[in-house]
């Protein structure tokens, strides 16, 4: 575990806040100290269990829901607009994701992997600026993955468009390099315009959630399931560890472009710390250009 400090009148909203995820835990040790948390994901009763299962633990503590399906531009929108009543905003957690789904288009035609990882968090991230801007000290955390160094290249193709055959794991690889171009180039755009916020990343290792089932099943119950989660789990960190390197991504005084993993052996699990990332995520120019390209396939420029 970290050293979380006092997070008293501090505003978080985590995405993927399913429980048993990630962000549950994520949530629960930010409401723990005291956090004001917003619980943000697509399935209303799955949000409500996550809020229920901090209040087990956490009773009385301050904990709101937000609907949104980053896998839709609309719905990312429509949500973005309902969180300006939330105020400030100290902290993004863009930890919402799917793993290696079959191949699937979402309604704005855009492959499901790469809508839902990284060009929905994309335009949430841009839309709720002005209120990270606000806290006077934002931050914002994109959740990697180390399957981002299988991807040779930056995914700097149309959206759009299939040019080439699905294969599942290299276009989760892609999405997970996304993140990394993406918080490094936004970084950079904060410090060009001397905005009051940081942009990090972090990775959880290789954490026992829902996440594979859900991927290769396309749900998280059922008997094949809850094969797959037993087996993940079996050799896999808790869950609970693998939210340790985003909860100090989230509050340790870090500068901004800082990657955050586990320090155990190959990354897999263990205490958190500052950790490296593959040579092409640091590629200036691949960060530019996914940026343009986020831009253009979302309809927002910013900052």
């Amino acid at each position: 575990m970290i050293a979380i400090p006092d997070q008293t009148g501090r505003t978080v909203v985590v995405t993927g806040a399913s429980p048993g995820g990630l962000g549950q835990f994520v949530a629960l040790e930010l409401a723990r100290h005291g956090a004001r948390v917003v619980l943000a994901g697509r399935n209303p009763e799955k949000l409500t269990g996550t809020r229920e299962a901090v209040l087990a633990q956490v009773p009385g503590a301050s904990t709101e829901e937000l609907v949104v399906d980053l896998a839709s531009l609309d719905s990312v929108r429509s949500a973005a607009e309902r969180a300006k009543e939330l105020g400030a905003i100290d902290v993004l957690v863009n930890n919402a994701g799917v793993m290696a789904p079959p191949y699937q288009r979402t309604g704005d035609g855009f492959e499901l992997q790469m809508a839902t990882n990284h060009l929905g968090p994309f335009l949430l991230t841009g839309m709720l600026l002005p209120q990270l801007v606000e806290s006077g000290d934002g931050r914002v955390v994109a959740v990697s993955s180390q399957m981002h160094r299988v991807a040779r290249t930056a995914p700097l193709e149309d959206p759009r468009l299939q040019t080439t055959r699905y294969r599942r794991w290299p276009q989760y690889g892609a999405t997970k390099l996304a993140n990394l171009l993406f918080t490094f180039e936004l970084e950079r755009r904060l410090r060009e315009r001397a905005l009051p916020v940081r942009a990090l990343a972090a990775h959880p290792g290789y954490a026992g959630t829902h996440l594979v089932a859900n991927g290769q099943l396309g749900r998280s119950s059922g008997v094949l399931a809850g094969i797959l989660g037993a087996a993940n789990r079996a050799v896999a960190q808790p869950a609970a560890h693998g939210a340790w390197p985003l909860l100090m991504a989230a509050t340790a005084d870090l500068p901004g472009g800082t990657y955050c993993g586990p320090g155990g052996a190959g990354e897999a699990r263990g205490a958190p710390q500052v950790v490296g990332t593959s040579a092409v995520a640091r590629d200036e120019d691949a960060q530019r250009r996914l940026w343009q390209l986020s831009e253009e396939a979302v309809g927002l420029r910013w900052p």
